[in-house]
Order: C-alpha cells, then structure tokens, then sequence
C-alpha cells in the first residue's frame, strides 16, 4: 500500500461510511425508520440537552459543545439527529485527514474501518472529537502551539477526554513524543526544543483548554452549588464511581456471561456479553500500545493512551472502551508499523497480502455487524 496515496484514503472514507449507510437503509427499511435508527442510546441524550439544557442532573454526565450544535441546526429546521449524523460524516473526514498527516496513508484508513466506526457516522461525539484532537495533535507535533491549543479547547467542549488531551500535550510539551517516520514523506519527524524558555512557552498555550474545562466546571457549580456535579452525575446514572482496576475487572467479568443479561435483554443477551468481552479485549489493547509507545519513547502518545486505559480501569466495570479505541490513533499508527509485511521472498509476500486482505475483510464484517447493532438499538457499547 503506497505510504502517500491521500486518494485512497478518500476512496476508504467513502466507502466505509457507504457501507454503513448500506446497513442503515436495511434497519430502516425493516424495523423503525431512517430518523429512528440513528437517534439510539446517546443520541437521545444530547437532544435532551439541547431541548432542555441540563434541567436533568444527570445529563450533566454529557460535554454542551454537540447539543449546542444540534440546537443549531434545528433553528434553521435541520433535524437534530440529522445535524449529528452529518457532521459526524464531516468531522471523519477530517479525523482521518489528520491521522493521514500524522502517520500516513494505512493508520488513516484503519481508523475509517475500525469495528467500531459507527459511531462516526451518528450524532455522538467520536467524530467531531477526533477531528478536533488530531488536528491538535498534529499542530502540535508541527510545533503550531496556540492553534494546537486552540484545536484542543474545541475537543474540550465535547467531552471529557479533552481533560486527557491537555495531558498528553503537556507531556509532548516538556518530553517530545519519540522519533518517528512522517507516514507521507519518510521524514524522521523534527526534534522538539528542550530549553526551559520554550518547554514554558508551550506549556503556556494550554491554559486556553484549561479555562474551557474550568468553565464548564464554573457553569455546573452555578446550576447545583456543586464543584463534583460532573462526577455525580456520571456515578448516579452510569455507575461510574471510584474502584481499583482489581474490582473493575470483577466487576466486568460477570457481564461477560449471557446468564447475567437473560433477564433483561433475553433473546439479545449473548450478543450484550459479547460486546463485554470485546470491553476487555479493547482494554488489553490499550495496554499493549501504551506499551508499544514507551518502549518507541513515544512519552506523549503512551500518556494519551495510558491515561485513558487507566480512567477506564476505576470505574465501575469496562464499558464504553470499545468507542474509546475510536480516539487511540498511536494503535491506528502501531499496527500500521507492525503489519507492512516482509519485502522478500515473493511467494511469501503473496501469502501476507492474502493474510492482510483476510484480516480487513474480517474486520469490514465486524464493522457492519456493529452497525447493526447500534441502528437496530441493540447494546452496542
């Protein structure tokens, strides 16, 4: 696969969300309708939002920057789940144009058909994340710091990973994050300045991420009288209060059983414990590329992942990981660098083109299969 052949890339996001979209007219045209099928789950709360404001307190779980958007749209008489979905569409292209930038042609298009990609294609924040942060990260990387941090402010009124972000930025900031080849060009990418005036310059750029989140903090504390209503509200209505990663994964291991959804979901429940057993397989990965980054001495990519894997690992039990991997480009870049396959001899080049081909036509299947689940409403992480 040619290393700077943005065409394909192109070609990969229009034909993964064609793919996709081939999965939503099939729910929509055998279950519920098009406007149905892509308002599942999160979708409903941010629309909630944006009707109501954060009149619920639980709904103070959820970033306002999607919600004022749909609100947007729907003045101007654009369904809100319609204003989600398309720039959701949108935003993965930009998404996969920045990882494109960052580490090349095979990452971007692994991100596009990642099994989870259909919540680029919704109105949940994946997307429109995405694009904000990788956008920033490569800013960064380019040594562009305020509209680095400009980008990153924008991530941070989507959801809490932005929190992350400014993290990892912080320690690209001070450490750099490793050498490595520019996916397009071949280019080993450009040291960082080390020398304390300009470490501080750097650093000084995130404050405006910092006052985003700090605002967001201030407006919650205005509504309740509470500096912890983020927290509460994620613990009330999802659980998500402090554990050790021992009782998370204690607690996620029952969940992996069918039995312990038969009562609930019934006919659905095998397909509800896989989706757990694909928590855990998506928290072994993060592990394994925050691993893969510190041994390369990447230090900022192994904190945006670690960081994360971490978050996940004292909640309550592993869920919503399997999204989360949408956001771990440095895995996106780690496969790409792990599977270009031996040049020589030619049979056995052959036999790894197949092998790779197998392994995308899999994955392309769990991609529409995960669509599936998210259109027709079932559990879907």
């Amino acid at each position: 696969m040619p290393a700077d052949d943005l065409g394909l890339v192109l070609r990969t996001w229009l034909g993964s969300r064609a793919l996709l979209a081939g999965v939503l007219v099939v729910v929509a045209l055998t279950r519920y309708g098009f406007t149905a099928a892509i308002s599942n789950w999160d979708v409903q709360h941010f629309m909630t939002i944006a009707r109501n404001g954060y009149a619920d307190s639980l709904e103070m779980a959820f970033f306002p920057g999607l919600p004022m958007l749909m609100r947007a749209g729907a003045l101007v008489g654009i369904p809100m789940p319609v204003t989600g979905a398309v720039l959701a569409l949108i935003c993965s292209l930009l998404a996969a144009l920045a990882l494109y930038r960052i580490g090349g042609t095979v990452p971007a298009c692994l991100w596009l058909i990642a099994p989870t990609a259909v919540f680029t294609t919704v109105g949940y924040t994946e997307a429109p994340f995405c694009a904000a942060a990788f956008w920033a990260w490569e800013r960064a990387r380019a040594g562009r710091w305020w509209p680095a941090a400009g980008l990153a402010a924008l991530a941070c009124t989507l959801r809490v990973s932005g929190l992350f972000l400014v993290g990892a930025l912080a320690v690209m900031a001070v450490l750099g994050d490793g050498q490595w080849r520019d996916g397009r060009a071949g280019m080993v990418a450009r040291p960082i300045d080390r020398r304390p005036p300009a470490i501080a310059a750097r650093l000084a750029t995130l404050v405006l991420p910092l006052a985003v989140l700090a605002a967001y903090l201030v407006y919650l504390h205005r509504l309740t009288g509470s500096w912890t209503a983020w927290f509460q509200a994620q613990d009330r209505g999802w659980g998500r209060g402090f554990t050790t990663p021992l009782e998370s994964w204690r607690n996620t291991v029952p969940a992996t059983s069918t039995s312990a959804w038969q009562s609930v979901y019934g006919a659905d429940a095998a397909m509800v414990a896989l989706v757990f057993r694909l928590e855990i397989l998506a928290m072994v990965a993060g592990c394994a590329v925050t691993l893969y980054c510190l041994v390369r001495r990447r230090w900022a990519s192994a904190s945006w992942v670690g960081i994360q894997v971490l978050a996940f690992s004292i909640g309550h039990w592993f869920m919503s990981v399997n999204r989360a991997v949408l956001l771990w480009f440095p895995l996106f870049i780690a496969i790409g660098e792990l599977t270009r396959g031996p040049s020589r001899p030619v049979g056995l080049k052959l036999f790894w083109r197949w092998l790779v081909l197998i392994a995308v036509v899999i994955d392309l299947g769990v991609m529409v299969w995960w669509g599936w689940l998210f259109y027709s409403g079932k559990w879907s992480s």
